[in-house]
């Protein structure tokens, strides 16, 4: 019975710990700990978070003087309850938590692009931390993407937004999103550099029909999706053209399929 009642103890121990950890003002710290003890242990938790946070979301960042930047990380800390242990899922966490706050939970100022810059955010880091290895796939890079087998890369994105988060800076904070989406293609180049070409919807399309390609040129998808939308113009069909090449230029596709 002793050790179930230490154990139960024990349990309640550390449960007064974390939720003062968490939230130092509100929650007591357990009893029998000197309180500048206790403070290293808020600081140090608080402020790996913090660190944290700012690295994977640095233009959120700009938008917040320091006071109100750490009011929404206390808040994200405090309130939000994650589930993973590691730690390159907290941005992903920290996503989650501004899609389920309210605009002005806490005073905290939460602007209307805020989710969607901070996704944007987020897509460039998972890019970077993408392990494919394009050298690891065979293709010929002096491949003709039109006439040929366009070789997709695996570390290229379409992303959807309705505001153009890629602009979105301490000195430029759209109130209205424009009338039309926001389209981006975000790649990484043979480098590991990251790029992003602001893109029209056939360009998207065009990309995305090129992702689930099973064999043809990539003139035949072009044509195909021209087909499908009732706009199979000689012109359109050259701008498709150029579009493919602008994507080989961006390292998007790789070049052709290897024989």
């Amino acid at each position: 019975m002793s050790a179930r009642l230490d154990l139960g103890a024990a349990e309640a121990l550390q449960r007064a710990f974390a939720a003062h950890v968490r939230d130092p003002e509100h929650a007591p710290a357990p009893p029998g700990i000197e309180a500048r003890r206790m403070a290293i242990y808020t600081d140090l938790f608080f402020n790996n978070v913090e660190s944290l946070i700012t690295a994977n979301f640095p233009v959120i960042r700009t938008l917040y003087d320091d006071a109100e930047w750490r009011a929404l990380i206390r808040a994200f800390y405090r309130d939000h309850r994650c589930h993973t242990p590691l730690f390159p899922e907290i941005a992903r966490e920290f996503i989650r938590y501004l899609e389920a706050r309210g605009a002005d939970d806490d005073g905290i100022r939460i602007d209307p692009f805020l989710v969607e810059l901070a996704h944007y955010e987020w897509s460039e880091l998972a890019l970077s931390l993408d392990e494919s290895d394009i050298a690891s796939i065979e293709h010929d890079p002096e491949g003709d993407v039109v006439d040929g087998i366009p070789q997709v890369s695996p570390v290229a994105r379409v992303l959807a937004y309705r505001y153009p988060v890629h602009r979105i800076s301490a000195d430029f904070r759209p109130a209205e999103p424009p009338p039309q989406p926001m389209l981006i293609l975000l790649a990484r180049d043979r480098d590991d550099e990251l790029h992003f070409l602001e893109i029209d919807p056939l360009t998207a399309l065009l990309f995305e029909r090129l992702q689930r390609n099973d064999g043809a040129t990539g003139r035949s998808c072009l044509k195909a999706l021209l087909a499908e939308l009732g706009r199979d113009e000689e012109a359109l069909l050259e701008s498709g053209v150029s579009i493919l090449r602008r994507l080989r230029d961006r390292d998007a596709l790789l070049g052709t399929r290897a024989a």
